[in-house]
């Protein structure tokens, strides 16, 4: 049984501006020294699913060297890859059109790999699922499409594609981001959602692209594809959930406010997303540096609690709640709370921050403060609803 993986790395990510400003949504920072993809290449090497093709599009030179740099793990020998393809334009002098139009352009690679399944898999979401639990459920169901689900309050679920099952599983009914969510039957607060996860069989994929590319469409799996399956193909539910039934750790972090919680769910004393599992590794790309010095004596009024940090790291002032990557400074009398510093990030003396996203190679200058004053926080930066205040890349504070 041939399993192809392949991995939607090409959207805007609009939502998560200013961070996809200069980069592509999968190639954003997670976790200090994570970029939000390895978590789904990970979850592929993990299942033993070694032929992968990203399919990517605006801003990719940072995601593509971070593959190169991060991801040569595999032997070309057995047949094993990691490739990134943008836009083929084979049909049409276009860029990928849809998520389905991104597969669609690229059937005659997929044609030359020959695969009994297809997995199509987002690049920005965070989560662990070993993919031959859903493979095998699709081939007991004898499903044409099998997709991932977990349920959502119902207040969230226009941010998804809403589905209704039977007592088999068997999608019923399918809405990409309905204004007014159906709820679920056992639950009227909560909806069932699409995880952008697909397991299709290739005869019907293809088959299903093809019409599409046929006819008048946005070219789209939630929009186009699943709705038509739904009604005159076998479409099935796969549940992520534990075995008590209980929904397992996915975040999609699509927007400043889910990204954030995100990262703030890994500091949590019995964090629900474990980043300490032998048993399931998580990849990227390391640069070489020195080792983290925190440098605070017993008689200093600094001090450094509950927080995640790197490699290169030098650390003289305070640090609470928050994350760090390689090569953030923070000197004496700083104070960092409930933020998340990317790389080469400097807090000089005396400053100030709390709730913020500090972008790669920021220098935050003596005593200044950023999280105590909203007015000043939103004239200058990026400042979400939710009071969380993002420092953009070259920004230069004087």
């Amino acid at each position: 049984m041939k399993v192809l993986a392949i991995i939607l790395a090409g959207g805007k990510g609009s939502r998560l501006y200013p961070l996809t400003s200069k980069r592509c949504k999968p190639a954003v920072p997670f976790g200090g020294k994570y970029r939000i993809i390895d978590f789904t290449l990970a979850n592929c090497i993990n299942s033993g699913i070694r032929q992968i093709n990203v399919m990517v599009q605006y801003l990719s030179d940072s995601l593509q060297k971070h593959i190169r740099d991060g991801w040569s793990i595999l032997s070309p020998a057995l047949d094993e890859y990691i490739d990134v393809y943008p836009p083929q334009q084979r049909f049409a002098d276009a860029w990928y059109q849809g998520t389905a139009d991104a597969i669609y352009q690229n059937l005659f690679t997929i044609e030359e790999v020959n695969p009994d399944f297809i997995l199509v898999l987002a690049g920005d979401h965070i989560y662990k699922m070993d993919y031959r639990e859903i493979i095998e459920y699709h081939l007991t169901k004898k499903a044409d499409l099998t997709i991932a689900t977990i349920p959502t309050p119902l207040a969230e679920g226009s941010q998804f594609g809403i589905m209704e099952v039977d007592p088999d599983n068997r999608i019923i009914g399918f809405e990409e981001k309905p204004s007014h969510p159906k709820p679920s039957p056992n639950n009227p607060s909560m909806a069932l959602a699409s995880m952008g996860i697909y397991v299709f069989s290739k005869d019907i994929m293809f088959q299903n692209l093809k019409q599409d590319a046929d006819s008048p469409s946005s070219h789209d799996f939630g929009k186009d594809i699943i709705p038509k399956m739904v009604s005159r193909n076998a479409v099935y539910s796969f549940a992520h959930q534990n075995p008590d039934a209980s929904p397992r750790y996915w975040r999609d972090v699509g927007t400043l406010k889910s990204y954030f919680e995100a990262n703030m769910d890994l500091l949590k004393k019995d964090s629900p997303f474990k980043l300490f599992d032998e048993d399931w590794k998580f990849r990227t790309c390391q640069t070489q540096s020195a080792p983290t010095m925190i440098h605070i004596t017993q008689d200093s009024s600094d001090s450094f609690t509950n927080s995640l940090i790197t490699g290169g790291a030098i650390i003289n002032g305070s640090v609470q709640n928050s994350i760090l990557s390689p090569g953030v400074i923070i000197e004496k009398g700083a104070y960092v709370e409930h933020s998340l510093l990317f790389n080469s990030c400097h807090i000089k003396k005396g400053a100030k921050i709390r709730n913020a996203i500090i972008e790669k190679g920021v220098q935050i200058p003596e005593g200044y403060s950023i999280g105590y004053d909203s007015k000043k926080d939103g004239e200058y930066f990026t400042l979400t609803p939710e009071g969380i205040i993002v420092v953009p890349k070259e920004t230069i504070i004087s």
